[in-house]
């Protein structure tokens, strides 16, 4: 799919309606334009041609409804920590910043739920909820919006135990293509009461529906929490690990992987000193029996398979550090090829192939000349390669591009998936025929179609060309 694509300069009847409705919330800044037009990805940045900066559900559908009326695109846009092009203004158009729609609308304590408008953070919300004893759990590392969060279906390190944004998210009100107001779901844990819209616009990255507000379920604060670390003598012995842990039943609250290039940008980047080995975070989660009961099975395990002792982390300060330096194992591997930019990508697999797979990437990364990080959620089956390029040296883009086939490829011969949370974006686009099938990607358009017809809403993002959906 070519990104070089045709653009059409705002008209000057929806500039002035714009500059009426939003005032000094409409610009036209370059700086504006310029922080607004890229996102953590390799690909070159995109601007819109405006910034609104929405407060609320109405102004975004008063939005809609003046770009519609000019078939103009509209680029939800949150905080932009996205790494698959997902808010590149491929066509130009106006970009909506949520960022200040961060009310925390309602906390339903007795029914573990949240009400809370698109632009709250996951960190924002948590913190309101520190005196609940509840809290969310869906942690995909950034202080992403819960809005872009919905939007991609994130997940994240505690998704093994508490799933991904798909389970946690109850309701949504949506701004449609023509400003019209959707709300989808509700507070019950079910319902059998028509199509499910909720899981339909959740993962579809701005391209049917813009969400304002989210009902989100919560998860009571466990009543033990306890951290730990085990290094491997190498990739193989670690993975295993998981798998075991998992076929066992052992209900595990996170299981990291971090091979021994990443261990050595997270010691750098965060003043750590963790053995600069295949390691595997845990943390397990429940009463304090339960906790000790878990993390006993699971040193057993390791132990089998080469593990050095446990590094414990039970202190809540011990435990931050220790999961905030998971967290900035990306921007700590940027580090090791410094002026370098990323190009991510991930992939998921059903555990039993999870050592396989990761094995023969293993194999793929020895055959490039640039520098790659593995680490992931492989609790899940879930493993990302930080791949550090030149985007301007056309070698290293060959080969970042190739161990990015090469693992997609591999990930979908497995019964897998071309990505497990990063969403598809602009970057995943040209596998989702080969994963889902010609029939299934018509579905999309067609229904694409049906809810946008104008394709104003993200377009370009997730869905391959029309043509390139054929039977083979």
């Amino acid at each position: 799919m070519s990104l070089a694509q045709p653009r059409k300069p705002l008209p000057e009847a929806l500039i002035t309606a714009l500059q009426e409705c939003f005032g000094k919330r409409f610009s036209r800044g370059e700086s504006v334009l310029a922080q607004h037009g890229r996102d953590e990805s390799v690909h070159a940045p995109m601007l819109p041609d405006a910034v609104v900066f929405a407060e609320s559900t109405e102004e975004v559908a008063e939005l809609m409804r003046l770009s519609y009326a000019h078939a103009v695109p509209v680029i939800a846009y949150g905080v932009g920590s996205s790494v698959e092009g997902h808010v590149l203004a491929i066509h130009g158009g106006i970009c909506v910043d949520l960022s200040g729609m961060k009310r925390i609308v309602a906390v339903h304590n007795d029914d573990l739920d949240a009400v809370v408008e698109a632009g709250v953070t996951r960190l924002q919300l948590n913190a309101a909820l520190r005196d609940s004893g509840l809290f969310f759990p869906i942690d995909p590392g950034a202080d992403a919006t819960l809005g872009g969060m919905a939007a991609t279906r994130a997940s994240g390190t505690n998704a093994v135990r508490y799933g991904t944004m798909r389970e946690n998210v109850l309701g949504l009100t949506v701004v449609l293509a023509d400003g019209s107001i959707v709300r989808t779901g509700g507070r019950a844990r079910k319902s059998s009461a028509g199509y499910d819209l909720t899981r339909l616009f959740v993962g579809s990255e701005g391209t049917l529906g813009i969400i304002t507000e989210l009902t989100l379920r919560l998860q009571p604060i466990p009543e033990a929490m306890s951290a730990a670390v085990c290094a491997f003598p190498d990739v193989d012995a670690a993975v295993r690990t998981v798998i075991q842990t998992i076929q066992f039943g052992i209900p595990v609250a996170r299981i990291e992987l971090l091979d021994a290039l990443t261990l050595a940008a997270v010691n750098r980047h965060s003043k750590t000193t963790l053995a600069e080995a295949p390691t595997l975070f845990f943390e397990f989660h429940g009463s304090a029996a339960a906790v000790e009961e878990q993390a006993q099975l699971v040193q057993d395990i390791a132990r089998e398979l080469g593990g050095e002792d446990f590094a414990w982390a039970t202190r809540n300060e011990e435990r931050s550090r220790l999961w905030k330096a998971r967290h900035d194992a990306y921007f700590a591997c940027l580090q090791l090829k410094p002026g370098a930019r990323a190009f991510p990508t991930d992939v998921c697999v059903p555990i039993s192939r999870l050592a396989e797979a990761i094995a023969s990437t293993n194999e793929d990364i020895a055959r490039v000349s640039i520098p790659i990080a593995l680490f992931g959620h492989v609790g899940d089956g879930n493993f990302h390669l930080v791949v550090l390029v030149d985007p301007a040296n056309p070698t290293e883009m060959a080969e970042a591009k190739w161990i990015n086939e090469r693992v997609v490829e591999r990930a979908l011969a497995m019964e897998g998936t071309c990505t497990g949370e990063h969403g598809v974006g602009i970057g995943k686009a040209r596998f989702l025929v080969r994963e889902h099938g010609a029939a299934a990607i018509r579905l999309m358009h067609a229904l694409k179609d049906a809810l946008d017809p104008q394709h104003c809403l993200n377009p370009g993002k997730i869905l391959p060309p029309i043509e390139d959906c054929t039977d083979s």
